[in-house]
């Protein structure tokens, strides 16, 4: 809750209920009418939806989400991000909407695709479930110096990526990386930079993490490293678990896919700010 009301909010709801159609309560086992919902769009994006001849979004939550998501595909887009980096530091970045219907849904099709990766609560068929496309197939496996499986005493984060701080602050640390050369198969995937091996500790270490995605960065901490510095065992008291190996495994196949998905965001982007719309415009 704490972040949903300071000015680092994470959550915009699609959608509200206005209480004030209930009604009147009689007594303490009175049955309250079903509160109506109405979609969290301005007058302006309103307008705009029924301009492209979208279904009233009050009543379908599939058109009240449309902007949200192709807010979310468009602001993942690198070529977006550098085009308007100046409104983003000064907290007011702008969102073009295209005057195309057909371009619309596509961007918000991509839109729930970034949803979807950032959502560390669901699978992702391809990405974190079922069969894991090739080219993340081999991304941050976990793997035993000298091979074999990893016993249950080598679970210990201890490769220096956290320390405890004055106050309570975990400070990161350097932790341990050792960079490989890709081959031509993984140069054709993730390009010339070196991949990476992220090491647990001097028995283990999540084999071939690609640079950019050892780089990705959210809220402006990169994702993967400071996951570690709040779990070496220092700072966390404890041995990981399996399932928290796994979750490094999963988070690097993640932000993978959504590295992968940037050519498609920057061209989804440069397609919705070719043809904008205005409330006196639209095809």
């Amino acid at each position: 809750m704490q972040h949903m009301l300071a000015t680092d909010a994470y959550f915009v709801p699609l959608s509200w209920t206005d209480a004030e159609t209930r009604a009147p309560m009689r007594d303490m086992f009175a049955e309250l009418s079903e509160p109506s919902s109405r979609a969290n769009l301005s007058t302006l994006a309103r307008n705009y939806l029924a301009a492209l001849g979208l279904p009233d979004p009050d009543q379908d939550i599939a058109t009240a989400e449309l902007l949200w998501m192709h807010a979310l595909a468009v602001g993942y887009s690198p070529a977006y991000l550098a085009d308007n980096a100046d409104g983003i530091a000064q907290d007011w970045p702008r969102i073009p909407l295209p005057r195309s219907r057909d371009t619309l849904l596509a961007s918000a099709d991509l839109g729930r695709q970034v949803a979807a990766l950032l959502d560390t609560e669901t699978p992702v068929p391809g990405v974190t479930g079922g069969n894991v496309r090739p080219e993340l197939h081999s991304v941050a496996v976990v793997s035993r110096a000298g091979g074999g499986s990893l016993r249950a005493e080598e679970f210990a984060l201890t490769a220096g990526w956290g320390s405890g701080g004055q106050g309570g602050v975990t400070m990161p640390g350097r932790g341990r990386l050792e960079p490989r050369a890709p081959d031509a198969a993984e140069q054709a995937v993730w390009g010339a930079a070196p991949l990476l091996d992220v090491y647990l500790n001097e028995h283990a270490h999540w084999k071939n993490v690609p640079q950019a995605v050892w780089n990705f960065t959210i809220g402006g901490y990169q994702v993967i490293k400071k996951w570690l510095s709040y779990r070496e065992q220092r700072v966390l008291g404890r041995a990981l678990t399996m399932a928290e190996i796994m979750e490094v495994t999963a988070t690097a196949r993640r932000l993978g896919a959504l590295v992968l998905l940037q050519g498609q965001l920057d061209a989804n982007y440069r397609a919705c700010a070719t043809s904008t719309w205005s409330a006196t415009a639209v095809e």
